[in-house]
């Protein structure tokens, strides 16, 4: 839960890099709530009478969540050495979306580019050597 909440702590922050766990984590929340919010719009819904009512929750909640999942994913752009412009791939049909998708399963830059810091250069700790056989 705390990788979400980073997330909406720099909500308005297109600065910076982003770990893959922290927007993968975002995005899965994310996901599990509109198909909940959707689940219970199916649910009380009229079927007499159709409407939007009952998906208001769900699209109130993509409406709100849209700069920081914008933001997070600029982010992880930053994190793997690319500027952020490289989101509008996305708006390329068919294989703009999964050039992003793509984007965001690398790994992060493992030294300090142009947007910041290693977010895991303090995980990252050299293994000692390995210790030759004995005979």
């Amino acid at each position: 839960m705390s990788w979400y909440l980073i997330v909406w702590q720099r909500a308005a922050d297109f600065s910076g890099r982003s770990r893959r766990r922290e927007y993968w984590i975002f995005n899965l929340f994310n996901a599990v709530v509109v198909m909940v919010l959707l689940l219970l719009a199916v649910l009380f819904s009229d079927r007499n009478k159709p409407g939007a009512i009952p998906f208001f929750p769900a699209f109130f909640y993509c409406f709100v969540v849209f700069v920081p999942s914008l933001s997070v994913t600029i982010r992880r752009l930053h994190d793997i050495g690319k500027s952020g412009w490289w989101y509008l791939i996305a708006f390329i049909p068919l294989i703009g979306g999964i050039f992003l998708f793509v984007f965001t399963l690398l790994d992060s830059e493992p030294d300090a580019n142009q947007w910041g810091l290693d977010p895991k250069a303090s995980e990252r700790v050299q293994a000692p050597p390995p210790y030759p056989m004995y005979r």
